[in-house]
């Protein structure tokens, strides 16, 4: 006799699932002549009870009695051109000596973030960071990334430190199973497992338990035990229930452009086992090829149910915010158009609050971001890399020295508002990402770290420095969505690598405590963070560039809320000298305080730092089409925020 069908119908889950008295298993592989469940249940021996029952679309189904948490499992499919082993590609994760599927009850971790919200789209401020290359200590405090990678429990240890920087959201790179040693993440296989090689086992749990109960007591949660973090996947949630009791939420990096790289015979890649060869008929995957991989077959039902599925289970079992997704131009290219409209939507139906980014690269990228009965994507936001080129633009023309031509257009028109799009935080604007500054990359395709763009001569120099505050400045002021890249926020002039290998690309974490330049500039991150999240005007409000005049190098744009009086003028230089007595437009006389200046955080606080004396007087008289002016003091390679006073 076949396995049971107690506890099977036709809205039984895929993968497994936990029932009472055992485990149901559903798999999709309509083209299979036999699937079984071969697993610790059953000894591994396959019978007649190990089959799984077909249903008319394809799917295997069937109850293991006995079968419970921590078990494992794989399917033994047998097919028109092959036979053997299989995973499933809804395991919720995978042990790492034989890459055997477990079962796992997704409701068995204590969650601690009921009272959580995520932030509104305009109070984002997103920080990426790549899980093994990020931060890893022993037991003694030394940095223990070389030659192991970091795992996600070590994110712990810098839970405190993200939220005193003032991040909103972290954007791990990838974090599903993936074959190779190292990886960006970009070529995964297990879209329902967490990589193992991220977790670590119950040997290793003590040190880390303790950090998490910290963490938890020093807010007023009650303790986890040792058996809430055994397990790769309850260890990522752990992170994330963490990450929401400071206040941050968590958007994680989905490829759903293509899958692999390496597949192994034992993936979902041709799940049910049809003869190797044509591509096209592996279920899941076309032969057309993107990054090393195969892009999916979009035109599939089940295909396209699978990637929602994945999204959604990432939403319900491990209580993420939203996503990244990779490359929608890429899904586009390849017909997936219509799965982008219907994950969004069915998520946003799901979730409400969930943020969902595109990477979407097409010149009329504001369709990402329309409804779809627009024939937009329906995504939130997206990825926008005008300022990006813009400010590097600037400062590379700033890095010629001080008679070398300079133009502010390309910064000032990248500062206004995208055509197309109904709000400017519907951006997401960065300087550095993952992209840019990967080591394996080749010379075209990556761009250097911002102090190094800054002074290719120095990354430590006072221009390095001082042109870093400005860019970070503009970053931080203008409109969209801020996004961080992993050790931006002090001044790190690396590239990075996913490989644990290379000592010289991690990280340098000690730095914060040898280098001034390092501790200076994180200061100055903390508070120009902290400035953009005070002030409604810079995260919300529109925006008017007044002034941008080449010779000197100055830059002003205007910042408000219609009827707030919250009004807001930021001025930047990227001028070696500093400007006495400047005569700029004011969007209204009277006082307004000068809250922030980032000359005071060259060697902080720095005795010979130029400004206003915290305040200006603007005086009626129009002057760059606004009603007031006032004469006022820009420091060198500086930024300047003035607030008004009612």
């Amino acid at each position: 006799m076949p396995a049971s069908q107690t506890h099977v119908t036709s809205a039984t889950a895929m993968g497994s699932t936990l029932v009472d008295g055992g485990c149901v298993f559903r798999v999709w592989a309509p083209r299979a002549d036999a699937v079984h469940v071969l697993g610790d249940f059953n000894l591994w021996q396959q019978s007649d009870a190990s089959l799984l029952v077909k249903n008319a679309s394809g799917h295997w189904m069937g109850f293991f009695p006995g079968a419970h948490e921590g078990q494992t499992y794989k399917y033994w499919v047998k097919g028109p051109g092959s036979m053997g082993f299989k995973r499933d590609p809804y395991a919720r994760e995978l042990e790492g000596t034989a890459w055997n599927c477990v079962i796992r009850d997704p409701k068995a971790y204590p969650w601690h973030d009921s009272d959580f919200r995520p932030p509104a789209f305009e109070d984002l401020i997103i920080y990426q960071f790549h899980v093994g290359s990020y931060y890893a200590v022993d037991g003694e405090g030394n940095d223990a990334r070389l030659g192991r990678r970091g795992r996600f429990l070590d994110v712990l240890e810098r839970v405190e430190y993200l939220a005193e920087l003032g991040v909103t959201a972290v954007q791990p790179l990838p974090i599903v199973e993936f074959l190779t040693r190292f990886s960006q993440g970009y070529n995964g296989t297990d879209y329902f497992s967490p990589e193992f090689s991220y977790g670590l086992d119950d040997r290793e749990l003590e040190r880390y338990l303790a950090t998490a109960n910290r963490l938890l007591s020093s807010r007023g949660r009650s303790h986890l035990k040792r058996e809430h973090l055994q397990g790769a996947a309850n260890q990522l949630r752990v992170v994330v229930d963490i990450l929401h009791v400071y206040g941050i939420a968590v958007l994680l990096d989905v490829v759903y452009n293509h899958a692999g790289g390496d597949f192994g015979d034992e993936s979902l890649f041709f799940i049910d086992r049809l003869a190797y060869g044509n591509n096209n008929d592996s279920l899941y995957f076309t032969n057309e090829g993107w990054a090393g991989g195969l892009v999916f077959a979009y035109w599939n039902d089940g295909v396209r149910q699978f990637l929602i599925d994945n999204a959604k289970f990432f939403l319900d079992e491990f209580h993420v915010d939203g996503f990244r997704y990779d490359e929608v131009s890429v899904i586009d290219r390849f017909g997936g158009w219509h799965l982008c409209q219907t994950l969004t939507q069915t998520l946003r139906f799901a979730v409400p609050s969930t943020i969902q980014i595109a990477e979407f690269w097409n010149p009329n990228k504001e369709f990402a971001v329309k409804q779809p009965s627009a024939g937009g994507g329906g995504f939130d936001l997206v990825w926008d890399d005008r300022l990006r080129d813009a400010v590097r633009g600037a400062l590379a023309q700033a890095a010629g020295g001080r008679d070398a031509p300079f133009s502010w257009l390309g910064v000032a028109t990248a500062l206004g508002s995208a055509p197309g799009f109904d709000y400017p935080w519907r951006t997401v604007a960065m300087l550095e990402n993952h992209d840019l500054l990967l080591n394996s990359h080749s010379d075209a395709d990556k761009k250097p770290r911002i102090p190094f763009a800054a002074d290719p001569s120095n990354p430590r120099s006072w221009y390095a420095r001082s042109r870093a505050r400005v860019a970070a400045g503009l970053l931080m002021t203008g409109p969209g969505v801020p996004l961080l890249f992993m050790g931006q926020e002090f001044l790190e002039d690396k590239y990075w690598d996913d490989s644990s290998d290379t000592e010289n690309l991690l990280i340098w974490w000690d730095g914060l405590s040898i280098d001034r330049a390092m501790s200076d500039y994180l200061r100055f991150m903390r508070e120009l963070i902290a400035l953009r999240r005070e002030r409604d005007a810079v995260r919300r409000g529109q925006i008017n560039v007044f002034y941008a005049w080449d010779p000197t190098r100055v830059l002003a744009y205007h910042r408000w809320i219609e009827n707030s009086g919250k009004d807001i003028v930021i001025v930047a230089s990227l001028s070696e000298v500093t400007h006495y007595g400047y005569r700029l437009g004011f969007p209204r006389p009277g006082r307004w305080i000068e809250c922030f200046n980032s000359d005071v955080y060259d060697n902080w606080t720095n005795p010979i730092a130029a400004g206003n004396g915290g305040s200006i007087i603007a005086h009626n008289g129009a002057t760059h089409g606004l009603p007031a002016h006032a004469d006022i003091v820009i420091p060198a390679n500086g930024m300047l925020v003035f607030s008004f006073a009612p």
